[in-house]
C-alpha cells in the first residue's frame, strides 16, 4: 500500500493512536502523520502510508482551518475544557462586537507562546510530559500567522463559535486564552474540529471505522495517490527519457525541466505517477528531495 489517507479523527484518539490503527488496517509498517491533532480535537489528519511517508515533509507546513467553541469567563490550566479551572470572571457584559474586535487584534503575524500541554520540545523534553509532572518551564514565543479569526454567538450565553484559518504550528487553545485576556478576563477552548489542511477537507476524509470496513472502491478514494498527496506543489510533466534520469536521482537542468521559482516541484511521469519532488539550488541545476520513481 502506498498513498495518502485523509482521516476524520474522532475525539479521544491521539495522532499516534491513528497511525497505529492505520498500520493494522493497511498491513503496512511505514505509516506516519503530517501534523499532530490534540486527542480531544476531531477532524482532518493526514496520514502517509508506505513510501508516501517521505512526502509528509511537504504537507506538514500547509495552512490549517478549524472550527471551535470558546467559553468566556473561565480559564483552565490546559487552556481547554479538559483542564482544571484556574480563574473565573464575570464577563456577562461582553458583547459580540467586543469579541470580534478582540479577535481582529489576534490576526496577521503574531507571537504565540506554546501551551504547556503541547508536543513542543524544550531541552529535549516534550512540554506535555513536563506538565504531567506538575512542572512549568519558560517557553520562547513563536511567530505564527492567523489569516482569519471569525466569531459568532454560541448556543449558550458567554460562548462563541469561532472559525480560524492559520499557519501550521498555531495553537487554537492559546488563541482562545489570548482572546479572553484581550477582553479583560479569561477564556478557554471548549471544543475543536479541524476542517481542512491545505486543500484537503472533511469531504476527502474517512473515519477509522470506514477504513476498517474496507478502504477500496470509495468515491472520493480513501487512499490518494502520491501525486494527489502533493497536489499543492507546482506540477511538471516529464517524458520517459527524463523519468529515467529522475529514477537515478540525478540533478536536472532547470531550463530543460521548465522549472520556475525555487520549488519544490512535483515531477509526474507519462503514466501520471509521481516520479519525484525536486528542489531548486543556487545554480542552474535542480536536485531531488524525494525520489519515488523506483515504484
Amino acid at each position: 500500500m502506498n498513498g495518502l489517507v485523509v482521516v476524520d479523527k474522532e475525539a479521544g484518539w491521539t495522532s499516534h493512536d491513528v497511525v497505529a490503527r492505520c498500520r493494522r488496517i493497511f498491513a503496512e509498517r511505514r505509516v506516519g502523520h503530517g501534523g499532530t491533532l490534540d486527542p480531544d480535537a476531531t477532524g482532518v489528519l493526514l496520514v502517509g502510508v508506505g513510501r508516501t511517508t517521505r512526502l509528509l515533509r511537504f504537507l506538514t507546513p500547509l495552512a490549517k482551518t478549524y472550527r471551535g467553541v470558546v467559553v468566556l469567563g473561565t480559564s483552565t490550566d490546559t487552556l481547554d475544557a479538559s483542564g482544571e479551572v484556574t480563574g473565573t470572571w464575570d464577563m456577562s457584559g461582553v458583547a459580540l462586537g467586543h469579541v470580534a474586535a478582540a479577535a481582529a487584534t489576534l490576526t496577521g503575524d503574531i507571537d504565540q507562546v506554546p501551551p504547556m500541554v503541547s508536543a513542543v520540545k524544550i531541552d529535549g523534553q516534550r512540554l506535555y510530559k513536563l506538565a504531567r509532572q506538575g512542572k512549568e518551564v519558560e517557553r520562547p514565543a513563536r511567530r505564527v500567522h492567523v489569516e482569519r479569526f471569525e466569531v459568532e454567538p454560541g448556543e449558550a450565553p458567554g460562548t462563541y463559535r469561532v472559525e480560524v484559518e492559520c499557519s501550521a504550528g498555531t495553537y487554537i487553545r492559546s488563541l482562545a486564552d489570548d482572546l479572553g485576556r484581550a477582553l479583560g478576563g479569561g477564556a478557554h477552548l471548549d471544543s475543536l474540529r479541524r476542517t481542512a489542511v491545505g486543500s484537503f477537507t472533511l469531504a476527502d476524509a474517512r473515519t477509522l471505522a470506514d477504513l476498517e470496513s474496507g478502504p477500496a472502491g470509495t468515491d472520493p478514494p480513501a487512499v490518494l495517490s502520491p501525486a494527489a498527496a502533493v497536489r499543492h506543489l507546482q506540477r511538471i510533466e516529464i517524458d520517459a527519457e527524463m523519468a529515467r534520469l529522475v529514477a537515478r536521482g540525478l540533478p536536472l537542468d532547470r531550463v530543460s525541466l521548465g522549472a520556475e521559482g525555487e520549488g519544490p516541484w512535483a515531477l509526474v511521469d507519462p503514466r501520471g505517477q509521481l516520479a519525484a519532488v525536486y528542489q531548486g539550488t543556487d545554480t542552474d541545476r535542480v536536485r531531488p528531495s524525494v525520489v519515488l520513481a523506483a515504484d
